[in-house]
């Protein structure tokens, strides 16, 4: 009586703990029902997944080492590690660099040390949001790692070679996963409103328009997609025919405000930045417009922007158009002047005037090769007649022979200014350099017929 009272007890404990568990997966976001159950349902990166592909096979070998996966919000980073566990025939243990304390982290790793001593069983150690560990946590790691008590899979929004300790870094594989295409979402989108785990039995209707449209705002964020979804499907009535029908209003009331990535001190920030400045400099007013929105949208300082458009206007438009740079340096003072949201007007002003400027690297190219010299040891002397004659004793020095520029034709006349045959000022022909290239030329061929003699100056030799 008494076994048959405890095994009673047993089936009763195992259907308690069965509903559960299955009361918990529904209470779960749609998002994380939806996890791949294996490899075939991850989309969207086949660049490290696809077949063949060396992650794929190291997984399917069940041979995986030690991996960091980098890519941004909801591109499935968690997903790809879902789908090792379901693969491995090792140990899966998965935490959290905001839940996991070092007490915590040191049992999880002394656990699956006395595990493959004592039974010879592996351990996988998931660690989402790995970069929120210090560098002493990183730390802990370490050892663990390298003797293979633990094989590690991290998950970072944030570049590894930034915030993970290098010798974590270089002792595991770094896998950058993308952004989802509009497709791959659609695909994960679809497959929710036919899969049990998801929407499957609230009958939903989800017109193209609407599955388009959602596609496309969420940037390549399967999270955001699946959990808009479920907010579009859980608050909209079924009508008459107990369809649950979702149409574009409804998509879009569900997204609200577009959640921009701009991280303003990490990947967004440098990586939207970037876009920008290298579209002013492609010439692309379009796009550059487009990125200095991005930035604007997500509050960053519009004079740092400023400052970026003034360092620009030297550097990929310098002579090209001088103007350029007057342009930019009026706008960063009328910016900080007028502030924002008047601001971004200013700034779009300046952004389609550098961008739609004739460009030139010259002047950027010109210091850099003139510093490289002088860094490298090739300093040279002022020549003696350009050194300064004003103070008593100069000419008995040495200090004459200068010859005033403005005494001459054109104001200019053929002397040595530096004792070297360097060019360092290349002048394009884009733009006013066109200009400038044309009047040094003049000048050279002035230099070349004055090898044999200084032209004579209209008026007396200048100091």
């Amino acid at each position: 009586m008494a076994g048959y009272f405890f095994f009673g007890m047993g089936r009763e404990m195992d259907l308690f703990a069965k509903q559960d568990g299955e009361r918990t997966e529904k209470l779960q976001p749609l998002a994380a029902r939806m996890r791949p159950s294996g490899l075939d349902e991850v989309v969207g990166q086949d660049h490290i997944l696809g077949k063949g592909k060396l992650l794929r096979r190291a997984i399917e070998a069940d041979r995986l080492g030690s991996i960091i996966l980098y890519g941004p919000p909801g591109c499935g980073k968690t997903s790809v590690a879902e789908a090792i566990a379901a693969a491995t025939r090792r140990r899966f243990e998965r935490t959290s660099g905001v839940l996991a304390n070092v007490a915590a982290l040191r049992a999880l790793l002394s656990a699956a040390r006395q595990r493959q001593s004592s039974e010879g069983v592996e351990t996988i150690l998931f660690i989402d949001e790995i970069h929120h560990f210090n560098k002493s946590q990183q730390d802990i790691l370490l050892p663990h790692v390298e003797d293979g008590s633990v094989t590690l899979i991290g998950a970072t929004t944030h570049n590894p070679f930034f915030f993970i300790n290098s010798p974590l870094t270089s002792r595991s594989q770094v896998f950058q996963l993308q952004p989802l295409s509009e497709e791959a979402v659609m695909q994960l989108v679809c497959r929710s409103l036919s899969d049990p785990r998801g929407l499957a039995g609230y009958n939903v209707d989800l017109d193209d328009a609407a599955l388009r449209h959602l596609s496309a705002v969420c940037e390549g964020d399967a999270r955001r997609a699946l959990n808009a979804l479920e907010i579009a499907v859980l608050t909209t009535p079924p009508g008459t025919d107990g369809r649950v029908l979702i149409n574009r209003a409804v998509i879009e009331e569900s997204v609200q405000k577009k959640a921009v990535v701009y991280d303003h001190d990490e990947d967004g920030h440098h990586d939207t930045v970037s876009a920008f400045i290298k579209s002013v400099r492609g010439s692309d007013p379009h796009a550059a417009v487009y990125w200095l929105a991005k930035m604007l949208y997500a509050g960053e300082d519009p004079r740092f922007i400023a400052r970026r458009l003034v360092i620009l206007a030297s550097e990929d438009i310098g002579n090209a158009d001088p103007r350029g740079l007057s342009v930019a340096v009026a706008a960063m003072e009328a910016a900080d002047f007028v502030g924002m949201p008047e601001a971004r007007i200013i700034l779009s002003q300046a952004t389609t005037y550098l961008a739609t400027a004739p460009k030139s690297n010259a002047c950027y190219l010109a210091i850099g090769k003139a510093l490289e010299d002088v860094e490298q040891g090739r300093v040279l002397p002022v020549p003696m007649h350009l050194r300064s004659a004003s103070y008593k004793g100069a000419e008995r020095l040495g200090h004459k022979g200068y010859q005033y520029a403005h005494d001459f034709e054109g104001h200019y006349v053929p002397q040595e200014y530096i004792p070297t045959s360097a060019v360092y000022y290349e002048p394009t022909k884009e733009g006013y350099e066109d200009t400038i290239g044309k009047r040094m030329a003049y000048w050279a061929e002035l230099r070349r017929k004055a090898g044999a003699g200084v032209p004579a100056p209209k008026g007396g030799e200048g100091t």
